[in-house]
């Protein structure tokens, strides 16, 4: 296991060291950060946390892309941070995926940091490998000092196209519906891009107005070299304590309301939709099976079950899955029995799957997979790429996806009305910052 220097200060301010502390990260070619928004969650790690330099690195294409990663945790022992993109799900089954990419991610990325920084309420952690002399305190010196103000400016100029557009949305969703009704499937998540070709936007400031305007509890921003990832993902895909293992899918969405009664009714009446809870239920069954694949017997447990959330966007329905697994379990066998996660998916996954495939337009790539980290014990915490914008500084293309569950009570204009209300904060974002 490397030995990784780390110190320890105390900070004043939080949520101001935070926002020095990413606009010192722009100088880094890869840039892994975290953030949680302070949003008050049972299952927490840190409030902030920032990896950035590579030591060591694995970037591979589907093919054995589990083997791989696996090799890769096992060999390092430390903390690498990185992401499994949504085709590596041709690595599990006899899947394919030929739909357009204009983004070209890597399918399998992860890295081990040299510069590791976490927040945790007033205290903040460095742990850095191969330092040099007073690094740290030199580093955390500029940290408090930086001053990078953010000029917010209307981009005008940002042309945002639809990949699927609404007739033919239509369309498809009724062919996803012919399939449920035909025995198939129960549910898929199906889901559209929209897109800009020809634009350039300085994606730290768009991630951050991003960022301010939903607050969401699994913020990130991943930056490899000329491609990133601008994250509001209010959702957990899988996490790791101990033996311990959480799933948190989310399935149901309503909008927020300014005033405070009608918010609360709709927040009411998201709990009490059988539509939404009928979605709910359906992934957690799927997700409970998919733990079960790891589980000690008899550990799977449903901690809760369809509870509604409240995020600055919007309300969503929130279920949380537990199971136990034997200390000999390895981590990436956790998540390899449970990817891709059923929320973004559907029920049974590889059917949903297959009709996913044949339906959509786009490639998803880095859209549906996950980003998070393991650590040098073999805990792991992972997120679910969704609300994201994902942007090829080279090729100048911006991308942002949206999808719904479709089930038998599914009606294809409500549908597309959730996916413009899913879409909602990534358009506004990229028209008017910088």
């Amino acid at each position: 296991m490397p030995i990784r220097t780390i110190q320890t200060f105390s900070i004043d301010s939080p949520s101001e060291f935070k926002q020095r502390l990413f606009q010192w990260s722009q100088q880094f070619e890869t840039i892994v950060w975290l953030d949680s928004n302070n949003y008050q969650q049972q299952y927490s790690s840190f409030d902030g946390c920032l990896a950035v330099e590579e030591f060591t690195s694995i970037k591979t294409d589907y093919h054995g892309a589990f083997e791989k990663l696996k090799e890769y945790q096992s060999y390092t022992k430390d903390y690498i941070f990185g992401y499994i993109s949504y085709d590596v799900k041709n690595d599990i089954e006899q899947l394919s995926s030929s739909n357009f990419d204009g983004l070209d991610f890597s399918d399998l990325y992860f890295f081990q940091p040299q510069k590791l920084i976490f927040i945790k309420g007033n205290t903040v952690e460095f742990h850095y490998l191969r330092m040099i002399d007073d690094e740290i305190e030199e580093d955390f010196e500029e940290i408090i000092q930086y001053s990078n103000p953010i000029i917010q400016e209307s981009n005008s100029d940002i042309k945002i196209k639809l990949r699927i557009h609404k007739d033919e949305y239509h369309k498809k969703v009724e062919k996803m519906l012919a399939h449920i009704h035909r025995g198939d499937i129960y549910e898929a998540n199906f889901c559209q891009e929209f897109y800009a070709e020809n634009t350039s936007i300085n994606p730290f400031e768009v991630f951050q107005h991003l960022n301010e305007i939903s607050e969401p509890p699994f913020a990130t921003f991943l930056k490899l070299e000329n491609q990133y990832l601008l994250s509001a993902t209010p959702e957990r895909y899988i996490k790791k304590e101990g033996t311990k293992v959480i799933s948190q899918p989310i399935k149901g969405t309503a909008k927020r309301l300014i005033n405070k009664v009608e918010d609360a009714k709709i927040a009411f009446d998201l709990a009490h939709d059988k539509k939404e809870q009928a979605e709910n239920v359906m992934i957690v069954d799927l997700v409970r099976n998919d733990l079960s694949k790891t589980a000690v017997k008899g550990s799977v447990k449903v901690e809760e079950l369809c509870k509604v959330y409240t995020f600055k966007q919007v309300h969503q329905m929130v279920s949380t899955i537990v199971s136990d697994v034997e200390h000999t379990t390895h981590p990436v066998d956790i998540i390899k029995e449970t990817f891709p996660m059923g929320s973004m998916t559907g029920a049974p996954k590889v059917s949903a799957m297959k009709i996913i495939e044949n339906l959509e337009e786009t490639k998803r790539g880095l859209y549906s997979g996950t980003i998070g980290y393991f650590t040098p014990a073999g805990d792991f915490d992972f997120n679910v790429v969704i609300r994201s914008i994902l942007y090829n500084e080279e090729k100048k293309y911006v991308s942002y996806s949206v999808g719904g569950a479709i089930t038998a009570k599914s009606t294809p204009e409500k549908e597309y009305e959730e996916c413009l209300l899913k879409a909602k904060a990534m358009k506004y974002v990229l028209l008017n910052s910088k």
